[in-house]
């Protein structure tokens, strides 16, 4: 694998490394051992995908409070998605900021999203499929979210009109 820093403070690109031969390739996807030595949680404890019917879809800004704050591992396995990292850490030289990058089936780019990083997808395809490898598991009592669309983080959206439920909707401006 290949780890790439980005500007957010341990948000990593992850690239495979091909074995390529006239069947196909194969690659790893995850090797806890690296992650470890690229200073990054190798935990996983819950994995889960997001399934998404609609070109368009928009989940997010999400992530996990203390103290089960979590590390994600996600990657696009079927279409494509804009992914969304958002740092919220008050102490980070990067707060307030985002970064995105395009995650495909095709690509089979990954993007590994620390603790304290708000993470969100659009979708660029119908029948999109997001695999997620978490560091804790889900917590009901510590979900909290931060608005897609807040006007202090200005987050460019690739899609006009994206199609977002209620809750994602319902967040308030950031308070930060």
């Amino acid at each position: 694998m290949q780890f790439s820093a980005t500007e957010l403070p341990g948000v990593h690109v992850v690239d495979l490394e091909r074995r390529e031969d006239e069947r196909g390739y194969f690659a790893r996807t995850f090797c806890a051992e690296e992650f470890l030595a690229h200073g990054l949680d190798s935990r996983v404890t819950q994995a889960s995908v997001s399934f998404n019917r609609r070109r368009g879809t928009l989940r997010g800004m999400h992530y996990q409070a203390a103290p089960h704050e979590e590390a994600k591992l996600v990657r696009c396995t079927r279409g494509a998605i804009y992914d969304v990292a958002l740092d919220l850490r008050r102490n980070s030289p990067a707060f307030r900021r985002w970064i995105a990058v395009e995650l495909s089936a095709d690509n089979a780019r990954a993007l590994y999203v620390p603790p304290g990083v708000a993470h969100g997808f659009q979708t660029l395809a119908d029948d999109t499929d997001v695999l997620y490898q978490m560091s804790e598991p889900y917590r009901p009592e510590c979900a909290r979210g931060a608005r897609f669309d807040d006007p202090s983080f200005a987050i460019g959206w690739p899609l006009p009109n994206p199609i977002v439920n209620e809750r994602d909707r319902a967040y308030p401006d950031f308070d930060g």
